[in-house]
C-alpha cells in the first residue's frame, strides 16, 4: 500500500461533510500548513516530495484525496459533482485539522479550487502556487480544438468508461501518464478512442517508475474512474466565475514550457500579455524550460526550491 513507499507520511481518515476522506499528513508544522491539491490521474501521492520537503523546512504538509478519488468516499450522487463541494471541503479539513491559515499548492485542475479558496477565504490563506494552470476567469474555451480533444470526448457521458473499460487500471492510469507528460495535447482522430494514442510498448516518463505506477494503480482500482470524470472534466460548465475577483494574497505560478497545457487556447496570452497580473496584484511567474504536466515528479528538486522560497518569501504572521 502506498504507506510503505513513504513512512513518514502519515495517513488518516477525516469526516468531511458526510462523507470519510483521506488525508496524507507530514510534519509538525512550526511555520505553518501546507495544502497540496491533486489533479488528474494523480492522487495525493503525486506531491511525495513536496510534502517531505516542506516538512523537514519546518511546515506542515496536509495532501488530500479529493471526494471519489483514491482512498477517499465517493460521493452518493456522482452527476451532482460540483466545485462548490471541494471548497466547502476544504474548509471543513482546515477546521477538523484546527489550522487557521494555510498555504494552498496545486495542480491541474486542482488550481481551479485553490484559486477561488483564495478568493472567497483570504483570511484563511497565506497564499496560492499553481503548477500548470494560471488564473483563468471564466475558464477557459475549448470551442477551437478538434473534436478528438481528450477533454471534449471525456465530457461525454460513458465515452471515457467505455474506452477505459477496454484495459486494466493500471493500463489506463500508465497511458494517461505517457499521453500528459508529452508537450502535444492528446487529440484522438475520428477512429479512435484516447486509449489509442499509446501503447505498452511507449515507454514511461524516465522519472516516473514501475513502482510509482504501482502505487497509483492500486489506489484508482478503489476509486474507479467515474467521478473522475465527472469531476472535473463533466462539472467545468458548473463553476461559477467569481465577480470582479482580485486577490489578497500573494500567488505564484510555476508553468513547465513542455506541459502541453500551455497550448491550451489562450493560456501562454493570460501569463505573458499581464492579463492575469490585473487579478493578481502580487503575482510571481516562473518557466521551467523543459518542465511537464508533471514537473512536481519531473524535477521535484527545482519544484522544491520554488516552493520552500515562496513559503520562506511570506512568513505566517
Amino acid at each position: 500500500m502506498a504507506t510503505v513507499e513513504q513512512p513518514q507520511i502519515e495517513h488518516s481518515h477525516l469526516a468531511i461533510r458526510g462523507l470519510n476522506l483521506h488525508v496524507a499528513q507530514a510534519g509538525t508544522g512550526e511555520l505553518g500548513t501546507v495544502l497540496f491539491l491533486h489533479g488528474f490521474p494523480e492522487i495525493w501521492y503525486s506531491w511525495r516530495h513536496q510534502m517531505l520537503a516542506v516538512a523537514a523546512a519546518g511546515y506542515r504538509a496536509v495532501a488530500p484525496d479529493w471526494r471519489g478519488y483514491g482512498l477517499s468516499d465517493q460521493p452518493p450522487e456522482t452527476e451532482a459533482a460540483s466545485y462548490e463541494d471541494l471548497q466547502e471541503d476544504l474548509l471543513a479539513i482546515l477546521d477538523a485539522l484546527s489550522v487557521p491559515k494555510v498555504f494552498l499548492v496545486a495542480k491541474d485542475f486542482g488550481a481551479m479550487p485553490a484559486y477561488d479558496f483564495a478568493l472567497r477565504n483570504p483570511n484563511r490563506t497565506c497564499g496560492v502556487m499553481c503548477l500548470g494552470i494560471p488564473f483563468l476567469n471564466g475558464g477557459s474555451s475549448f470551442t477551437t480544438l478538434p473534436e478528438g480533444f481528450y477533454i471534449r470526448r471525456w465530457r461525454e457521458p460513458g465515452r471515457a468508461e467505455a474506452d477505459f473499460g477496454r484495459y486494466d487500471v493500471k493500463r489506463v492510469v500508465r497511458t494517461i501518464y505517457v499521453l500528459f507528460s508529452r508537450s502535444e495535447i492528446p487529440i484522438a482522430n475520428q477512429d479512435q478512442e484516447i486509449m489509442d494514442l499509446a501503447d505498452l510498448s511507449t515507454p514511461l516518463p524516465e522519472w516516473f517508475t514501475e513502482e510509482d505506477l504501482a502505487v497509483y494503480a492500486s489506489l484508482y482500482e478503489k476509486s474507479g474512474f467515474r467521478y473522475p470524470m465527472e469531476m472535473p472534466y463533466r462539472a467545468l460548465h458548473k463553476s461559477q466565475p467569481i465577480e470582479d475577483p482580485k486577490f489578497q494574497v500573494p500567488v505564484f505560478v510555476v508553468m513547465g514550457e513542455k506541459d502541453y497545457v500551455f497550448k491550451f487556447p489562450g493560456i501562454e496570452a493570460v501569463l505573458k500579455d499581464g492579463v492575469m497580473a490585473k487579478f493578481a496584484p502580487d503575482l510571481k511567474v516562473t518557466y521551467i524550460p523543459e518542465g511537464s504536466h508533471f514537473v512536481q515528479e519531473q524535477f521535484p528538486d527545482m519544484v522544491n526550491e520554488l516552493l520552500l522560497s515562496f513559503l520562506k518569501a511570506h512568513p505566517v504572521a
